[in-house]
């Protein structure tokens, strides 16, 4: 019985699939035409699938000989002269594994000493062995550093410019996370440099393995009703488009968690939106591996600096910078109509859950009242109930959390989230629309079909204030509303909190503004 893998690679008789092959059609005229090219991607999105159906075809298809392999045990080791030596141990292991002709042959009695030669030596020799083009796929190749990264590039590119008087590697690829112009970063930071020779001059094109596209889950899911009968509802299909923007390991691992965990293979039974919603819930709960990697890199100074931007709806952020690439690279952040937003609601979701996950604990044992819930009233959320034992919360922790939280320019809003939170918990949802350059940080609950916008800023100046009461305005329009809340938090240390905390409505464009001060 096939399944939908959360785990390693993809193997069509094994997994529901979208052929690796269609997803990245620009890969075979530059191997037919001897070209050296960088493939990047976030993690999980099915790299070394695609890597492994390329090297099995072309191994197939009788013109090439194909070798996949990986570098990742090369993690950390910077020094070339034991970073060159497990390259070539890794490829002699592949070649084996891959039962290629004259295997046996490469690497016998090898001098590592010669280490800055080596690798370009054994490939130049091994070459001269074969009757046919070879062609080298790296994968992992962003895992090299320092002096293992720079010799290793040195080499291919030595044995690219002598491929026409000595044999060398007819196509290679050089696949990872991260985009080459990104591998400089793995240099150590004393200035030491690639030189004019730069290794990178070789590679002539930068392929991005896409996300599946609404067409391809519709596909991917449609191979398990062919096969199992089980049907999934129009409304799941566009669910689980709209939360996850196809990324790969998230389209699998929802229908997954529907099947083997909610409906424990019960294939007589719909999959549904609520069923996905569910198992969305509790991939994020559960913190699975995929998931726990993304919480990761959201301590890293450099994600820092991108996310806690958009967390405030503010500009500043160099499309150009290391940074902004670097987690473009991640696969954490898109850029959608001239935004840049996260990657997909999901992914916005954990970022928000993650960075105030220790605050929904302390609200809860602070404010317990609040959770019985006291918010609803006749049926509905009483946003002035709520807003209001939100500025008594502010007034009494800002402090402490402004001070523990590491994202501590966008506290008030991490705080105002987890604040919100109990209304989820209640049978609600939050809305959020996180944009840098936006200007703003939108949110939103829905409560039994009832949406109550919410707007929250900064104090910047009279000017800033009147501004956010337009984009408030606006956001209200866009949701079909009539009414909402700016929330507006002044982190002077000059004033008193007596002339911080007001209440006060506003009408704009015949939308009235409940504003809350704090």
């Amino acid at each position: 019985m096939r399944y939908f893998n959360v785990a390693g690679p993809c193997f069509k008789d094994e997994h529901y699939m979208i052929d690796a092959q269609e997803r990245l059609k620009e890969v075979d005229p530059l191997i037919a035409m001897g070209q050296y090219f960088v493939i990047h991607a976030a993690r999980q999105s099915g790299k070394t699938t695609f890597l492994k159906d390329l090297a099995d075809r072309l191994n197939q298809g009788g013109k090439y000989y194909a070798l996949y392999c990986s570098l990742e045990t090369l993690q950390g080791i910077a020094d070339e002269k034991v970073g060159i030596p497990q390259i070539v141990h890794n490829m002699a292991s592949a070649l084996q594994l891959y039962k290629l002709p004259h295997a046996e042959d490469f690497a016998t009695n090898v001098d590592f000493s010669s280490f800055s030669t080596v690798l370009k030596d054994e490939i130049k020799n091994y070459c001269a062995l074969l009757d046919k083009p070879l062609v080298i796929l790296f994968d992992e190749a962003d895992c090299l550093s320092n002096g293992t990264l720079i010799t290793f590039l040195r080499q291919l590119r030595n044995g690219y410019i002598d491929r026409k008087t000595a044999a060398f590697v007819h196509s290679l690829a050089l696949v990872g996370m991260r985009n080459i112009r990104d591998y400089k970063g793995n240099i150590r930071p004393d200035n030491k440099t690639l030189g004019s020779a730069s290794p990178f001059n070789i590679v002539t094109e930068t392929l991005t393995l896409k996300n599946f596209t609404k067409q391809e889950i519709a596909e991917l899911y449609a191979q398990h009703t062919s096969e199992q009968g089980q049907v999934f509802e129009p409304q799941a299909l566009e669910l689980v488009w709209q939360q996850t923007q196809g990324q790969p390991w998230l389209v699998n691992a929802i229908v997954r968690e529907v099947i083997v965990k909610l409906l424990n293979f019960e294939f007589s039974k719909p999959v549904t939106a609520e069923l996905c919603e569910q198992a969305i819930e509790n991939i994020i709960l559960r913190r699975d591996v995929h998931i726990d990697s993304l919480l990761e890199r959201l301590k890293e100074e450099r994600v820092q600096r991108v996310i806690e931007p958009m967390l405030l709806g503010e500009s500043g952020i160099e499309r150009l910078s290391d940074d902004f690439q670097y987690v473009m690279d991640l696969g954490l952040i898109k850029e959608d109509n001239g935004k840049i937003v996260p990657a997909n609601p999901i992914y916005a979701d954990v970022i928000i859950r993650s960075l105030n996950f220790d605050l929904q604990y302390k609200i809860k044992n602070d404010t317990p009242d609040v959770t019985i819930p006291r918010y609803i009233k006749d049926g509905k959320v009483d946003m002035k109930f709520l807003m209001t034992e939100f500025q008594k919360f502010w007034r009494k922790n800002s402090g402490i959390w402004g001070e523990m939280i590491k994202y501590r320019e966008a506290a008030p809003h991490l705080v105002l989230m987890a604040f919100l939170q109990r209304v989820v918990n209640g049978g609600g949802q939050i809305l959020r629309e996180l944009a840098i350059d936006s200007g703003r940080t939108d949110l939103g609950i829905v409560y039994d079909g009832i949406t109550y916008p919410i707007e929250i800023k900064l104090w910047k100046g009279e000017e800033y204030y009147k501004d956010g009461l337009s984009q408030t305005a606006k956001y209200i329009d866009g949701l079909g509303c009539r009414e909402g809340v700016l929330a507006i938090v002044n982190r002077s240390n000059t004033l008193s909190w007596d002339e911080k905390i007001y209440q006060k409505t506003e009408t704009i464009d015949g939308k009235n503004i409940f504003v809350y001060g704090m």
